[in-house]
């Protein structure tokens, strides 16, 4: 079964940190690009984050480059968010998807982080 289980948010002021943990199981997680995705309360999904599956080459939002590092433990199966610099629009539920931008093809339940004073 493929699984996929984020964890690590919470509630943080401005100019908090986080880092966002996603364990694969079920599958070979080195085989496949993975994803930060997010949505915001009332919004429609936002693409965070990419990073591949050969070489790690990662890729990023605006509105989250210079503040969010992408990271893959291939040996543990575990994607990563670090999330540095937070701000109030950063607050949101986060996922995790496998495969390419515009062709994911697993969620896990994902996890909510709000940010605010």
């Amino acid at each position: 079964q493929v699984l996929l289980v984020e964890s690590g948010g919470g509630s943080v002021q401005p100019g908090g940190s986080l880092r966002l943990s996603c364990v694969a199981s079920g599958f070979t997680f080195d085989r496949y690009a993975m994803n930060w995705v997010r949505q915001a309360p009332g919004k429609g999904l936002e693409w965070v984050s990419t990073i591949d599956s050969l070489d790690s080459k990662t890729t990023y939002a605006d509105s989250v480059k210079g503040r969010f590092t992408i990271s893959r433990d291939n040996a543990k199966n575990i994607l990563y968010l670090q999330m540095n610099n937070l701000k109030p629009e950063d607050t949101a539920v986060y996922y995790c998807p496998r495969g390419w931008p515009g062709a994911y093809d697993t969620w896990g339940q994902g996890t909510q982080v709000t940010v605010s004073t």
